[in-house]
């Protein structure tokens, strides 16, 4: 059974800096697309930024060149680094698990399979 768990949320302060981790289990994250997605209050989930088995990545226009997605498949953990943080960041982001195999790359949810719990964070101005 896949297990994925997310940790790193904290509260900072606007232009500061986070890295989320989401360790696997029961699974091989790199043989496939992981992502991670947030929800804010009040908000529909969205992507965030994706990764695919041969490490290309994906990111929504919003978080582009202030979030990195990268993976340590010795580990089987994922992670989003997030830097120049915003109040509009604020969120529960959640990592994501897609099919073993595939070569896809996608923010679409109804692709992943198997979600984590969440990890909450909030920035403030």
């Amino acid at each position: 059974q896949v297990q994925l768990t997310e940790s790193g949320g904290n509260s900072v302060e606007q232009g500061g800096s986070l890295r989320l981790s989401c360790a696997a289990s029961g699974y091989t994250g790199g043989d496939s697309c992981m992502g991670w997605f947030r929800q804010a209050p009040g908000k529909e989930r969205g992507g965030v930024a994706a990764i695919n088995k041969y490490g290309v990545t994906a990111y929504a226009n919003s978080v582009k060149g202030r979030f990195t997605i990268s993976r340590d498949n010795a580990k089987n953990t994922l992670f989003l680094q997030m830097n120049n943080l915003k109040p509009e960041d604020t969120a529960m982001y959640y990592c994501a698990a897609g099919r073993p195999g595939a070569a896809t790359l996608t923010l679409i949810q109804s692709y992943y399979f198997a979600w984590g719990q969440g990890t909450q964070v909030t920035v403030s101005s």
